[in-house]
């Protein structure tokens, strides 16, 4: 259950497994791929071109992809364990984590992943977006708020290349904001930053990148960490060089604090501004507060504080952690029961931890845990691949297959190519369902 990356991964590792195997890959969206698709900012190609090696997957013999079909309403559980030895869940975590601070429910508050849903071109948000702030507040150090960041600290123009739809360039063109701020509770040595990530502002055409030079010291922890690792090392003398350099008259700003602890949305009817605590190192890595306090005019806030996951009907779910209990891949009942044939991979198992290709490790855990149960485990007593297909027209869905992406993807290639750019995503979910089953 599940067409992102993990799942993907997952059919792919049975597939090189020295059994004999057929994998059919169940998604609720038309068009496969899932976080590549709509959780990779359109700015970022490059990320973007992992899609080539799921396309190699997906179009082997003994993969089948239902797409269009939500788990819950269209497929049960009961279904899938009816017609398949052992069912995989790669559903990801596609919701915000809460912030939970008074005023944060104001209107002009978002949530990340929202927002990175829109500007992706999902096809179960809003088509608008509100983009009337000036001055925006953007909650989190790691890649997902730099992505929303500098999408909002963007010129329209500079995003027209990418494969974004006409909607979201028509209310990009119409976005006011001059003052992104990022606020991190940490310090650099903390930020989650990728330093290809954090150095790709810098390239942004007309934005100046601010950062106080109060904000980029190191206590001892934080050395350590910049000598221990690379990458930490790569972003502290990023942040460190745009701290000490000469400041430069441009037309937008992105503005990178740390320490700033958020304990309050502030305004009436809206968004009006946030306040802070003021944080500083306490020797181990971590932060504590100084009883200082700040105030930061912004019309609209982003929180970019991590994703969770969703309870799924039938499978028990930790709501603390957003993710399914499970061992080494297995997943458990809450009692930690076994549940036998049911196997957890990706961000609903591990949570949002960790890049794309991470999670290739993540799914040879899994499949090496069903492979070592497959002997043990109890034959579906409907077998028959056409059954489920039977099933699915039964009920009326209107399901997406393999065959149908690649005509999706054709028209998708085609009407970018009219416009030159790579593609141009269809947006409706209607529209996508009628494209690819137009055959």
């Amino acid at each position: 259950m599940g067409a992102g990356p993990a799942g993907i991964y997952t059919a792919d590792t049975l597939l090189k497994a020295d059994r004999p195997v057929e994998v059919d890959v169940f998604e609720r969206l038309p068009a496969p791929f899932g976080l590549v698709r709509y959780g990779v900012a359109p700015d970022h190609p490059r990320i973007k071109q992992v899609v080539h090696a799921l396309h190699r997957v997906l179009d082997q013999p003994g993969v089948r992809l239902f797409g269009n079909t939500r788990y819950g309403i269209d497929v049960t559980l009961a279904d899938l364990r009816e017609h398949y030895d052992a069912v995989v869940v790669a559903t990801g975590c596609e919701r915000d984590r809460d912030l939970d601070i008074p005023g944060i429910d104001l209107p002009g508050s978002h949530g990340a992943a929202s927002f990175v849903s829109w500007y992706d071109g999902h096809p179960d948000v809003p088509r608008s977006w509100p983009l009337d702030a000036e001055r925006v507040a953007v909650i989190g150090a790691g890649n997902v708020a730099l992505d929303v960041a500098r999408v909002l600290a963007k010129h329209v123009d500079d995003m027209m290349a990418t494969e974004i739809p006409d909607n979201v360039g028509q209310v990009l063109a119409r976005n006011r904001a001059t003052d992104v701020h990022v606020f991190a509770r940490r310090g650099i040595a903390q930020a989650r930053f990728t330093p290809l990530e954090l150095r790709e502002l810098d390239h942004v055409p007309g934005l100046e990148i601010v950062v106080d030079p109060a904000d980029v010291e190191l206590d001892e922890a934080s050395v350590a960490a910049v000598r221990s690792n690379k990458q930490t090392q790569m972003v502290v003398r990023t942040l460190q060089g745009w701290a000490l350099r000469d400041r430069r008259d441009r037309p937008r700003r992105l503005h990178l604090h740390f320490f700033h602890r958020p304990v309050a949305v502030l305004g009436s009817d809206r968004v009006t501004g946030v306040r802070f605590e003021r944080t500083e190192l306490d020797g181990t890595g971590g932060v504590r507060g100084t009883g200082l306090f700040t105030e930061h005019p912004v019309e609209a806030l982003y929180r970019a504080v991590g994703y969770t996951g969703s309870h799924l009907e039938g499978l028990p779910f930790d709501h603390d952690g957003g993710v399914l209990v499970h061992d080494a891949g297995r997943v458990l009942g809450l009692d930690g029961s076994l549940m036998s044939g049911v196997y957890a991979v990706g961000w609903i198992k591990r949570g949002p931890v960790g890049l794309i290709g991470h999670t290739k490790g993540c799914a040879l855990e899994t499949v090496g845990s069903l492979l070592a149960d497959v002997d043990g485990l109890v034959a579906a007593p409907r077998r028959d691949p056409a059954a489920i297909e039977e099933l699915l027209e039964v009920r009326g869905v209107d399901y997406t297959t393999w065959d149908g992406w690649l005509r999706l993807d054709k028209h998708e290639r085609q009407v970018g190519e009219e416009r030159g750019r790579d593609r141009m995503k269809v947006v409706p979910r209607e529209e996508m369902v009628a494209i690819s089953r137009a055959g």
